[in-house]
């Protein structure tokens, strides 16, 4: 008999765990990297995902099914392109040390704090936005200094082959890798810091993985954001801004409004409205090239299997905008539609929708639709339409979310000066902003001792001038 030697293959696991050996060894060896450096790292890094654009928007194009080469640029290459342009212009001084006050008894001291990149940050990206979720965290992480391990959605293969040649030609491995396989190996390894873009559900076991190594997570996961519109402010600009921010790329949109609460005598001004200015987004309807396919079968059903289940419990759907029927023409395509008469023991009045799917719901006092959205988890983000009033006001100070735009929808994702991130179901820790530079930097804080020390005064042996500094302190 002839035996033939097979060498085994690494497991994922094994796998990921060299790489992060590599990487770890690299920053211990050569440390933090300069300003210099990490500017050039950030402007060759812009540079190549300009000139992959066509590229990007073709993968994108074929992991969905049909996406907008529009929607493809604007949210995920010129987010990624102003968020680089952001950290060139801000990094000196997000690097620079600043300055803390001195406590009274060793005031001839100084106090400083230094940011320290982590070491090696892990970041696992969702499908949705496969380029604007995956290199945010990647370019925030370089320009924090460290080495960065990136594992994007399985969903779309097509974009993720042009991202990982594009990541290889741009950086060594031991820099920043971009690996395939099994998610849960990934979030257990023992990283410096791990980014996680996701569903709720998916986001406690990766956050449950993490804590083996207590590695601390920022976790941006999802919910129901709800879109409060004020009584009298069903205006086309309002419901134009709610088409938009419902139906780009095709509703599956993290911070999408996920329901819209109107004032119970305006909703059908704002179905009309909204039926109307859908039109006018897509004259050609659901197979239009604007539109967006869902991306895959699978969340098609999962969308399709939310309104069966809002019709068998009572509720009135509504497909809107021009021939709605012609969705069947296109694989997983949905068209846009809204739902009435929601009840609690309906689904989708539960679950994150994540497609062109709006349901309504009628309140009477702007009390009730706060105590509607409190009544529900903390959700990534909240829209408000109205003036610069007490209902207003009321609306902030009694409603916690991730962030708020007023009188527009998605908007605040795009201001890379804001931090972004959500608060309790909806996520923990912020990036974007000074505070994504500092999520994923170790703020050190380093005391230089002066020449006179008031707490020598304070050691045995203890005496009467000892007894005199307490009590002067203490007074």
């Amino acid at each position: 008999m002839t035996v033939t030697d097979v060498t085994a293959q690494p497991t994922d696991a094994e796998r990921f765990q060299h790489i992060l050996q590599v990487q770890r060894a690299a920053y211990l060896r050569d440390g933090a990297p300069s300003l210099a450096a990490r500017r050039s790292d950030l402007a060759r890094f812009k540079a190549a995902l300009i000139a992959r654009r066509g590229a990007i928007e073709e993968a994108i194009n074929t992991d969905f099914g049909h996406r907008s080469r529009h929607e493809t640029a604007f949210m995920e290459i010129v987010g990624v392109v102003q968020n680089i342009d952001y950290l060139q212009r801000n990094l000196r001084r997000f690097m620079r040390p600043t300055r803390r006050r001195i406590d009274l008894l060793l005031r001839f001291g100084s106090n400083r704090i230094e940011y320290q990149p982590l070491g090696v940050v892990g970041v696992i990206s969702p499908w949705n936005y496969p380029v604007n979720l995956s290199l945010v965290p990647v370019v925030t992480a370089i320009a924090a200094g460290n080495r960065v391990m990136l594992k994007p959605s399985k969903l779309t293969p097509a974009t993720n082959a042009v991202l990982a040649a594009m990541l290889a030609e741009l950086f060594p491995p031991e820099q920043v890798t971009m690996v395939s396989g099994d998610g849960s190996a990934f979030s257990g390894l023992p990283f410096d810091h791990l980014v996680f873009t996701g569903s709720t559900e998916v986001g406690r076991a990766v956050m449950k993985a993490a804590s083996e190594h207590l590695v601390p997570v920022t976790l941006e996961l999802g919910g129901k954001s709800p879109t409060i519109v004020a009584k009298g402010h069903v205006t086309d600009q309002a419901v134009s801004d709610i088409v938009f921010g419902k139906l780009l790329s095709g509703g599956q949109t993290c911070i999408a409004p996920d329901y819209a609460l109107v004032h119970e005598s305006e909703i059908d001004t704002f179905i009309a409205s909204f039926d109307r200015l859908v039109k006018a987004a897509y004259p050609d309807g659901p197979t239009s090239d604007d539109y967006t396919s869902i991306v895959d079968d699978k969340q098609y059903k999962v969308l399709t299997g939310l309104l069966d289940d809002a019709r068998t419990h009572g509720a009135q759907v509504i497909e809107v905008g021009h021939r709605p029927h012609e969705a069947a023409d296109r694989p997983h395509t949905l068209a846009p539609t809204v739902v009435l008469g929601v009840t609690d023991d309906m689904r989708i009045a539960h679950e994150e929708i994540f497609g062109p799917i709006l349901p309504i719901f009628g309140y009477r006092t702007i009390d009730d639709a706060i105590d509607y959205v409190n009544a529900r988890p903390r959700p990534l983000a909240l829209y408000y339409f109205g003036g610069d009033g007490p209902d207003r006001r009321n609306v902030l100070d009694r409603t916690t979310s991730g962030n708020v735009t007023i009188n527009g929808t998605l908007m605040h994702v795009a201001q890379d000066d804001l931090p972004f991130g959500g608060v309790g179901a909806s996520g923990m820790g912020k990036y974007h902003g000074i505070e994504g530079f500092r999520t994923l930097s170790h703020p050190k804080g380093i005391y230089t001792q002066g020449r006179w020390n008031a707490t020598r005064l304070l050691r045995a042996p203890f005496n009467k001038r000892t007894d005199a500094l307490l009590n002067f302190f203490l007074r």
